[in-house]
């Protein structure tokens, strides 16, 4: 711990920023999710101390683990890395899962979104 504490007080003041950030992000992103730390790290294949460490900015995150984070998050390493837009940042709480599936239905082609919707349709009918 004292030599990520060491480390940490090294690291440029952009660089704590940007890794805060990064880590905030990765939170969220995990708790949208429903994992717990412990279950993440698992995944990862690290120690849940340094997903941790990795969630408040004391340790940077190798790029070969940026690839299978984002993919597990189930985002894009750009959206991992990259701070929020206006128009997001102005959004009440994280983006949900629900929306992100409907981002990501849009860009398939429309036949198939069309068989999406048809499926919801009828979903919401037996609902009723």
């Amino acid at each position: 711990m004292a030599r990520i504490q060491h480390w940490a007080n090294q690291m440029p003041k952009i660089d704590k920023v940007f890794y805060q950030a990064l880590g905030q992000r990765i939170a969220t992103y995990r708790k949208e999710l429903g994992f717990t730390q412990t279950q993440l790290a698992k995944i990862l294949d690290i120690s849940q101390q340094t997903l941790a460490h990795y969630e408040v900015g004391r340790l940077r995150i190798s790029v070969e683990l940026l690839a299978t984070l984002a993919k597990t998050l189930s985002v894009s390493v750009e959206e991992l890395m990259e701070e929020p837009s206006v128009k997001t940042a102005t959004k009440r709480g994280p983006t949900s899962l629900l929306h992100k599936q409907i981002e990501q239905v849009g860009l398939m082609p429309r036949a198939k979104q069309k068989f999406i919707s048809e499926m919801l349709d009828a979903l919401i009918i037996q609902q009723q």
